[in-house]
């Protein structure tokens, strides 16, 4: 049984506007996938409707094999998935530590070892504790993102183009960071603009064209194949 299971997931900002056509995906515990394709491929329309963000016209979407399709975004955190959005992810005026703290909303227990395993495994937050979120820098303000989401703990970790508007000192400080909670037994699927990077950084690759599945595979395999370097890569 995989982790995240989406299948013929159908979905839209209106009901005259299915984004999704149909799209299939499949995250395994602990494995970083990728989901890349052209503007307008329906990749953060996706995200989205696994978040709990928009609502499955048709299709299935599974958890651990438990079916979260239309759940409220809060429920569905509870199940163990946390997401990232590309914009707004961040509370400027709030500290870090205020930020992390937003963090744990649905959780119950005890806030302030969370809060101080975050900042011990984020160095960079840890400098700037005390600091108004708006201050940081871009890839700053991501890793910040991003620990907000591991406040609750979750099993899969959904980045919506993480490195979007970052230098590429910042973005691979951020690759760095993304490879780190991977290694704590954390899964990620992530829509990436910088598609060569994050098929390299992948175990698995989605490419989606149009709203529909195009093609899929190894991450290496994808990244290595002249079709898919000359359509999507641009190499």
């Amino acid at each position: 049984m995989g982790l995240l299971t989406a299948r013929d997931v159908v979905s839209g900002y209106t009901s005259a506007d299915m984004i999704l056509k149909g799209v299939s995906v499949d995250v395994e515990p602990g494995e970083i996938v990728c989901i890349i394709g052209p503007n307008g491929a329906g990749k953060s329309t996706l995200m989205k409707t696994i978040a709990g963000l928009l609502t499955p016209q048709a299709g299935s979407i599974e958890m651990a094999g438990e079916s979260i399709a239309g759940l409220r975004a809060r429920d569905i955190a509870r199940r163990g998935i946390a997401f990232v959005p590309q914009e707004m992810n961040v509370f400027p005026s709030m500290s870090v530590r205020e930020n992390l703290e937003i963090g744990a909303y649905v959780e119950r227990g005890p806030v302030a070892p969370r809060i101080d395993a975050m900042l011990e495994r984020f160095p960079m937050l840890a400098e700037k504790r005390r600091a108004a979120a708006r201050t940081l820098s871009g890839g700053q303000r991501q890793v910040l993102a991003m620990a907000i989401a591991m406040m609750v703990d979750p099993q899969l970790l959904m980045l919506d183009e993480p490195s979007a508007g970052l230098s590429p000192a910042a973005a691979e400080e951020l690759f760095a960071a993304i490879e780190e909670i991977r290694a704590s037994g954390v899964a990620i699927v992530m829509v990436e603009q910088n598609a060569l990077e994050a098929l390299h950084l992948s175990d698995r690759g989605f490419i989606l064209v149009d709203g529909k599945n195009n093609r899929t595979g190894p991450a290496a395999d994808l990244a290595a194949d002249p079709e898919v370097r000359r359509a999507f890569l641009g190499l």
